[in-house]
């Protein structure tokens, strides 16, 4: 009988013991997985925010560091519907004028083909609870030349949230260690960039 409550000692230690390395194995692997998957729609977002900051450059002649404004802009912007004609006084036919034929909402031109794009959205980071990307935008000399510069960041520690803290923690730390940010950003306010640090 002693025999026999060793043996199923034994088995429910060799038991917790597999389950333990088991989860030693796949915490990691879950893990991983997750990242990827909010990575994946944070940087659909930052890829939208660097959509509307170009567009708003392009008819502003600058960046915005305000998402009110990027938000107003998106609901009430218009661009213009430009047609290009050859200038009739041109005999060399090089010659175009540009003549503006009409105005397309912002909205429609560069979320159009998305079904439902929910506007006010556009400055809070997902999973998360309605935490704003962090939005910056100015003016930097490169070479004696003043270039316009705009970042959108969304740091790890906010919309990796309710997974494993650790784990966590030990990703924030690789990326200081290279001296990477720890998140997600597009632009940048050092570089003339608008790239995306995944990309």
């Amino acid at each position: 009988m002693v025999n026999n409550i060793i043996k199923i000692a034994l088995l429910i230690f060799i038991a917790v013991l597999a389950y333990y390395v088991v989860e030693s194995i796949m915490g990691p692997v879950r893990f991983n997985k997750e990242v990827d998957s909010r990575n994946e729609v944070v940087i659909q977002n930052l890829r939208d925010i660097r959509t509307v900051e170009m567009a708003y450059k392009t008819l502003n002649g600058k960046y915005s560091a305000s998402f009110d404004t990027l938000m107003e802009f998106l609901k009430t912007g218009e661009i213009p519907v430009v047609k290009m004609v050859p200038d009739p006084e041109d005999t060399t036919f090089t010659r175009n004028i540009r003549d503006t034929i009409g105005y397309i909402p912002v909205i429609d031109s560069l979320f159009g083909r998305r079904a439902g794009y929910n506007v006010n959205t556009l400055k809070y980071i997902p999973f998360t609870d309605n935490v704003m990307f962090e939005l910056n935008a100015s003016v930097i000399d490169k070479g004696g030349v003043e270039v316009n510069v705009f970042e959108a960041s969304a740091p790890y520690e906010e919309y990796l949230k309710g997974l494993n803290e650790q784990m966590v923690l030990n990703l924030i730390a690789s990326k200081e260690q290279i001296e990477k940010f720890p998140g997600l950003k597009v632009g940048s306010m050092v570089e003339a960039s608008t790239d995306g640090n995944w990309e």
